[in-house]
């Protein structure tokens, strides 16, 4: 005959029993315990449309509760502080931050959260356009130089951020370029940031930089070119003292090499003078692509005198 059912695999019951003692004596007689922590400050249903204006903390202090065996369980993420904002507006913002906000494992109590109130400026989001600014560092090699300023495109890109930074800001910056000890022109991408830790940008995050870099352009002194007269009015005669000039002439080196003096002519220019005696300024004509950059003397005396049939 089998054992009635209450007592049905009784070694079984008797020893889950003994367990399940043995347990409650354990967790019963260990410690309460009560610790700080730091934990996540989230932000949770942002409006759209608005921007936290100036730092907004990121964490929040807690006192949590419990025994010794569940707070050591306590991993990082497993407590959490939430702050709502599903209808905040505007301006500048004080929120409670209760135990009750915080959410925590099983067996973990939050007992306080410091600071108690969270003070956030809240700002209407603003989207414009602003100049992209190049940084350049370094010469290029011996005898080449950088010709005109760089090219960036795009030239400006659009930023975002609170209201009144974004109307602050004037610029959004690039990676510094280097030159240094380049005779090739360059063309690179570069990254570009914003100084302002408020902003970010909306869309563009590179640029295509080009500098363009050329043989420095050479000087060369043609001495002792004779000066000549313009717009000598008629019946007119003309004298000049000192009769020559120096004229400093600029281009390529392979330019200058090919100058001669007779390609550089030193002049007064006469137009409407009659007869008298003047101080006038030397004017001088160079080939294409060169430059004249000085006349030496600048200016000289001019004598005029009528002439007679």
């Amino acid at each position: 005959m089998k054992a009635p059912w209450p007592f049905r695999n009784f070694g079984l019951k008797l020893l889950s029993v003994g367990i399940g003692t043995l347990l409650w004596i354990s967790v019963s007689g260990e410690e309460t315990v009560e610790r700080g922590l730091r934990a996540p400050l989230e932000l949770q249903q942002f409006p759209a449309g608005l921007e936290i204006s100036g730092d907004a903390p990121s964490t929040v202090d807690v006192r949590v509760r419990g025994t010794a065996g569940a707070l050591s369980r306590v991993n990082a993420g497993d407590i959490v502080a939430v702050l709502d904002l599903h209808a905040v507006r505007a301006g500048n913002r004080l929120f409670a931050m209760t135990p009750e906000q915080v959410r925590s494992p099983y067996g973990v109590e939050v007992v306080q959260v410091t600071p108690s109130t969270i003070a956030l400026a809240l700002e209407n989001s603003l989207t414009r356009e602003v100049p992209v600014t190049l940084s350049v560092e370094g010469a290029p090699a011996a005898g080449y130089v950088v010709v005109g300023k760089p090219v960036v495109t795009p030239d400006r890109v659009e930023i975002v951020g609170p209201e009144t930074a974004v109307k602050r800001a004037i610029e959004a910056v690039t990676e510094t370029i280097s030159v240094e000890g380049v005779h090739d022109s360059l063309r690179e991408d570069l990254t570009v940031g914003l100084l302002d830790p408020s902003l970010r940008l909306k869309t563009q995050r590179t640029v295509t930089v080009a500098v363009k870099i050329a043989p420095a352009p050479v000087e060369r002194t043609l001495r002792g070119l004779p000066i000549r007269f313009r717009n000598l009015g008629p019946q007119l005669s003309a004298q000049v003292v000192p009769a020559v000039a120096d004229v400093a002439v600029r281009g390529t080196k392979d330019v200058i090499n090919k100058v001669g003096a007779g390609d550089v002519t030193a002049y007064v220019d006469l137009n409407g003078l009659g007869a008298g005696q003047y101080m006038l300024a030397i004017h001088a004509d160079a080939p294409e692509r060169a430059g004249v950059t000085r006349v030496e003397p600048s200016t000289i005396q001019v004598q005029i005198v009528s002439v007679k049939n």
